[in-house]
């Protein structure tokens, strides 16, 4: 295998890898089941799905710019911040502090796809999903620290 493709490999199987260990870590339980929820809370299986497909791209792209360069701070920004949220969030059951968490962590993603449009536009693009679905996870955040 060529250095790329192995650092590919090792990056996707270690943002994927401590992704499912923080997932798995901090299963949503009975605080969870018990807080009021919007409306648009989707089920709970929808998760797992999701994140490993975003994962996978910010494993790809972390890849990409630890071989190529660019954005790296903003990558390793919002992978602190994605991996600080679950815990905040489920573990500690600091719902407002896991929305400032996570509002950081938008801003981050924001920046890197703004920083990487010109210079890298694959991984500008292959961040777009992961914004997207961020912001939906933001409003819900939000929308349970102003239910509860």
């Amino acid at each position: 295998m060529t250095r790329t493709v192995l650092v590919h490999l090792a990056f996707i199987l270690a943002v994927m890898a401590a992704g499912a260990f923080i997932g798995t870590s901090t299963i949503p339980g009975e605080w969870y089941a018990g807080l009021n929820k919007p409306f648009f809370s989707p089920p709970n299986w929808v998760f797992g799905p999701v994140w490993t497909l975003i994962y996978l791209m910010i494993g790809w792209v972390g890849a990409r710019k630890f071989l190529y360069g660019g954005a790296r701070g903003l990558w390793g920004a919002q992978m602190v911040f994605n991996f600080a949220w679950s815990p905040v969030f489920f573990g500690l059951q600091l719902a407002g502090i896991a929305l400032v968490i996570i509002a950081l962590m938008w801003m981050a993603i924001v920046l890197f796809i703004r920083r990487e449009w010109v210079a890298d536009r694959v991984s500008a693009l292959m961040f777009v999903p992961y914004l997207a679905w961020v912001s939906f996870a933001t409003a819900l955040n939000a929308a349970i620290v102003l239910l509860n």
